[in-house]
């Protein structure tokens, strides 16, 4: 059996790695349902072009940023924009603050080029 990345619970479309997945321009980040807990178990929602919305855990992109990562958390303080807390908010964050690498992780696939 070999490896699949992702497959459509609907029409079992499937991706062989990540890349044709961020390729596929039939694939569309809408969402991000935070964990704050454990950010690499954060959840980004997609859509497909078969009308099907699935998940992927944050933690199967984050090495597509390669910036700071910050140590405290700002969520609740003056500086943090609570964008986190609305899951179909996926703009940039400007807090530092260490969720804030996952809005830079979803700016990388949302930009990703998409084949034609």
């Amino acid at each position: 059996m070999s490896y699949i990345f992702k497959k459509c619970s609907n029409c079992e479309e499937h991706w062989v790695n990540r890349e044709d997945f961020l390729n596929d321009p039939a694939i569309e980040i809408i969402g991000y349902q935070v964990n704050f807990d454990h950010l690499a178990e954060g959840i980004f929602l997609f859509n497909h072009s078969c009308r099907t919305t699935f998940s992927l855990t944050a933690g199967a992109f984050a090495d597509l940023y390669q910036g700071p990562v910050f140590t405290l958390r700002a969520t609740g303080s003056k500086q943090c924009p609570e964008y986190c807390l609305h899951k179909t908010n996926l703009m940039p964050c400007p807090a530092e603050c260490e969720c804030s690498y996952v809005r830079e992780v979803i700016q990388c696939i949302k930009n990703w080029p998409k084949q034609v």
